[in-house]
């Protein structure tokens, strides 16, 4: 079970679905996945310009990057998100919050690119969590 702590302190504006501050503790194994984009093992992509099924798929590849690190959403401290528009943020976040503990959602960060490596890919995540020891 991980330990690490999360807060939004007063003293930062409101937050929607992420938390500001994380700490990890000392001894804490940390796992970092690379950014994760809608494309299964099998090579196949999650269909062109659907916002919901890009994130799910996207979000599903970085669950199984997480397992093969040891690791579980639960333990996932900081998310980033890159998206080439920003118009389809709340199909993005409610998909989120299928995969994160909203009642303690991880530090995270929402960065909007000109574009990914394809261009029909339209979302690519990236996780880091901590294991407890």
């Amino acid at each position: 079970m991980t330990s690490f702590e999360l807060s939004s302190p007063s003293t930062l504006p409101a937050t929607n679905g992420y938390s500001h501050v994380a700490v990890v503790p000392p001894g804490s194994r940390l796992v970092w996945t690379s950014g994760q984009v809608p494309i299964a093992a099998d090579g196949t992509a999650a269909p062109a310009g659907d916002w919901e099924a890009q994130t799910r798929l996207a979000m599903r590849n970085v669950g199984a990057a997480l397992e093969a690190g040891g690791a579980t959403w639960k333990d996932v401290f900081k998310l980033t998100i890159y998206v080439v528009d920003t118009s389809a943020l709340p199909v993005v976040r409610r998909v989120r919050d299928e995969f994160v503990d909203v009642d303690r959602p991880p530090a995270s960060s929402l960065v909007r690119v000109a574009g990914l490596f394809r261009p029909d890919l339209l979302i690519e995540i990236e996780a880091v969590a901590a294991v407890g020891r």
